[in-house]
């Protein structure tokens, strides 16, 4: 039983969010153009900006679609209370403009009415049963634009394009006590540069080495113990591979949310941000023990783990790279997982890597999360990361965590790993000149035969086409 895939019979619907988001960091810019509060009120947040300028629009850095549906999911979450400003969708960006086509007033109320639902390749809310909430710190994230046709000319991805300002501040309080903020209970709270979560209301906080647990008090207790289990332990066996991260991941925060047992449906989300994994779960499949869903669970936490190398120590230069992260991360996983358990049947994951991968080659793997098609990132990615363990393999033995090492070692300094770097060190790792061409292909133009391009890459695997798919034996 795969989750990405269905649970037959018992579950109807399943949706597994396996990755960080592809915006850009925003720590560029000046000072702040806006400011907010976020105030917790019972069963909703009352959002107030202070704007310092005027401007016909005000953008949502943060703007990913809700999956499967692919629309946006503020207008359902949030009400503008201000005269005259509405929330609109534009290219790639929600945003708020007035209604008569003038500046956008300084002083913004809005209401929100939280709700847990799976986006795009971004963070999500997440909702406890006992009614906190807990927000990522860059949702509420605004910047100036001259007009709704300069939003409408923004590409998808922010890298490159001057914001002129720095990310909103926010002030965030709840009526009803402290907030949570990185494993630590606070008055209020202020963030800006920080990208992280922000709990509101009661949560359970158990601290153990290692590892600071927040989880979902009804969260069924095998796979909160599961979870607690598993996090410590996948940190210190890359730590092992890998030497230290740079992103707080020495003593990492696990949240985690239950979201009930929603009939039909088996369903994990989640991500992972700067010494933070969070999670999510939903569906009668979860509440009793079963070694299939908790072996997702573990691959889960695994490829969140990696990205704490991976993804965060060393982040892409622009969102059509997310490949390198996200692929790798699978690639890693699959290691990670076999070395805690040697019964691990690595074969079923990678074939999957290899099947999807055939599925979206055709089209361009750089502009994949344009087209809502972000598995392409992982699965083909995870392709060429087998490439790259192939070329290690021979140069020294390894595996892609030893051609993950050397990616650190020459990149840690600007945190940065280009396409150019990974194509660098692949060559220096005796990758093959006409494998690499094929890849930036892929990522560029797509190909007109995926299961040749599949096969030719996968040179030095037991691979082979049988009858019309791509077969790892």
């Amino acid at each position: 039983m795969d989750i990405r895939a269905g649970v037959a019979a018992m579950v109807s619907v399943v949706a597994l969010l396996t990755g960080c988001a592809t915006l850009p960091p925003i720590e560029r810019g000046g000072a702040p153009s806006a400011s907010a509060s976020v105030i917790r009120q019972g069963d909703t947040l009352h959002l107030q900006y202070q704007l310092d300028r005027d401007a016909d629009v005000w953008a949502f850095f943060d703007s990913a679609l809700m999956s499967e549906v692919r629309e946006p999911w503020r207008p359902r979450q949030w009400q503008v209370l201000t005269p005259g400003v509405v929330l609109d969708r534009v290219g790639f960006y929600d945003i708020l403009r007035s209604v008569d086509g003038g500046p956008v007033p300084r002083t913004v109320d809005i209401r929100i009415t939280p709700k847990a639902v799976d986006l795009e390749a971004e963070y999500p809310t997440l909702k406890f049963s006992n009614g906190a909430v807990a927000l990522p710190t860059r949702q509420m994230t605004v910047f100036p634009m001259e007009s709704v046709a300069a939003v409408a000319a923004l590409p998808s991805d922010l890298n490159g394009v001057d914001l002129a300002t720095g990310p909103t501040q926010v002030r965030w309080r709840d009526e009803a006590g402290p907030v949570l903020y990185a494993g630590e209970r606070r008055p209020e709270l202020i963030t800006q540069y920080e990208r992280s979560y922000v709990l509101l209301g009661q949560a359970d906080v158990t601290r153990d080495e290692g590892l600071t647990a927040v989880i979902d008090p009804a969260l069924p207790h095998w796979m909160a113990n599961t979870l607690a289990d598993a996090a410590p332990a996948t940190g210190r066996w890359y730590r092992q591979r890998l030497g230290a991260a740079s992103s707080g991941a020495e003593k990492p925060v696990l949240m985690a949310a239950w979201n009930g047992p929603t009939q039909r449906m088996t369903s994990m989300g989640g991500s992972v941000l700067p010494g933070l994994i969070v999670m999510s779960f939903e569906g009668r499949g979860i509440e009793e023990p079963n070694p299939e869903i908790r072996e997702r669970a573990l691959w889960f936490i695994a490829h969140e783990a990696a990205h704490f190398w991976l993804g965060q120590t060393l982040r892409y230069e622009y969102a059509r790279d997310a490949w390198i992260t996200e692929g790798g991360a699978d690639l890693m996983a699959v290691r990670a997982l076999k070395a805690r358990d040697p019964s691990y049947d690595d074969k079923s994951e990678l074939q999957t890597e290899i099947d999807d991968c055939v599925k979206y080659a055709a089209r361009p793997l750089g502009s994949a999360g344009e087209r809502g098609e972000h598995r392409a990132y992982y699965a083909c990615g995870a392709v060429f990361a087998m490439a790259a363990e192939t070329a290690e393999r021979r140069k020294s033995g390894g595996d892609f965590l030893d051609f993950v090492r050397l990616l650190l070692s020459e990149n840690r300094r600007d945190g940065v790993v280009t396409v150019q770097d990974w194509m660098s060190l692949y060559a220096r790792r005796g990758g093959r000149p006409e494998q690499a061409s094929l890849m930036l292909e892929m990522v560029n133009n797509g190909t007109r035969d995926p299961k040749a391009a599949v096969l030719a890459l996968l040179e030095g695997w037991d691979v082979a086409l049988e009858g019309d798919r791509v077969v790892l034996r």
